[in-house]
């Protein structure tokens, strides 16, 4: 099992006042937004100690037990996503509305009740909507229901347990070099498209130009414009575990194209809420192990200790790295 061994001693460039109001004045300014010194100086302080109180909540969840570990996570996962709107809104929170939550979950009946099908809504007013606007420029999500499910299905890393569980598989591997990609061609069965039409799909879905697509030896290789993101508002995810973008085979879930912190985040919200507040059911899957919720939910809890705190880095260092982050 692989993962970046330090990745909270990369976060360690942000600890000092002068090296963050340096990368928040960048950001500001790059943004064009007005009085960029006067604010930077104002969010230094703030952006940091969103920092360090992530690690705090991050530090306690590795050494605590899973029983608690949703909530710790979920609330060390806000700070670093507060940490990141701040750079783009340096008003934030401007107003109450977006301290909420930004999500809700249905009431859930105390029989029967099967993790992977609960249902998670977007709200009008809160921190998911602000983020998902202000980070990935998405719109009008509102209303929008998903099942645990799905969300389960977006994350690379819990594939095996699709796999051994359901015996179904949602991603097919990318391989890549810089703007250089290779698929297998049995995608084009998966999808039941074309090389026309999957070139089409795949401009629509990862936001990119395709060019130069071609199908030789089994194999369909095109490349984009532009390299792709670990954070990409789209169907394509990097696998922490073995270090490789995948495909995601869902098209037909409605958070198909979502960015993998969105999934985080939603995913996060439900287990915290049903480690707090179902403690009956929570504690009767953690004990009894009587369902196959149990291994989805350990396994997301695992690699999201380490997945989070990537992909958050990542943004910061994608987002930015023409503002010369390291030396920031």
């Amino acid at each position: 099992m692989f993962y970046l061994p330090n990745i909270w001693d990369q976060f360690s460039i942000f600890y000092s006042t002068p090296s963050s109001q340096s990368f928040l004045k960048k950001a500001y300014t790059k943004r064009n937004i007005q009085d960029a010194e006067i604010k930077s100086f104002d969010n230094c302080y703030t952006f940091i100690y969103y920092l360090e109180q992530a690690k705090t909540y991050y530090d306690q969840s590795k050494i605590s037990p899973i029983s608690i570990q949703p909530i710790l996570l979920f609330y060390g996962f806000v700070q670093l996503l507060k940490a990141c709107v701040l750079t783009i809104n340096p008003d934030y929170p401007e107003s109450t509305a977006i301290l909420a939550h930004g999500v809700s979950t249905r009431k859930r009946k105390k029989q029967h009740y099967e993790f992977l099908k609960d249902e998670i809504k977007i709200q009008k007013n809160g921190l998911f909507t602000h983020m998902a606007e202000k980070m990935f420029h998405m719109k009008h999500l509102e209303g929008e229901k998903i099942t645990m499910s799905d969300l389960m299905g977006q994350v690379p890393e819990i594939n095996s347990v699709f796999r051994f569980l359901t015996s179904s598989n949602h991603w097919i591997p990318i391989s890549n070099n810089g703007i250089d990609h290779n698929l297998d061609h049995k995608v084009l069965d998966l999808f039941h498209m074309s090389m026309e039409r999957f070139s089409t799909f795949l401009e629509e879905k990862i936001n990119v130009n395709i060019s130069s697509l071609k199908n030789s030896n089994n194999t369909l290789s095109f490349q984009t414009g532009k390299k792709i993101s670990y954070n990409h508002s789209g169907p394509i995810k990097y696998n922490l575990l073995t270090q490789h973008f995948y495909l995601s085979l869902n098209k037909s879930s409605n958070c198909f194209t979502y960015p993998e912190l969105l999934i985080h985040y939603l995913l996060l919200y439900n287990l915290s809420m049903i480690a707090r507040y179902e403690i009956e059911w929570w504690y009767d899957v953690l004990k009894n192990m009587a369902s196959n919720d149990y291994p989805f939910i350990q396994q997301f809890l695992t690699h999201s200790i380490h997945k989070g705190p990537y992909l958050i880095y990542t943004w910061l260092h994608e987002q930015f790295d023409d503002l010369n982050l390291k030396e920031a």
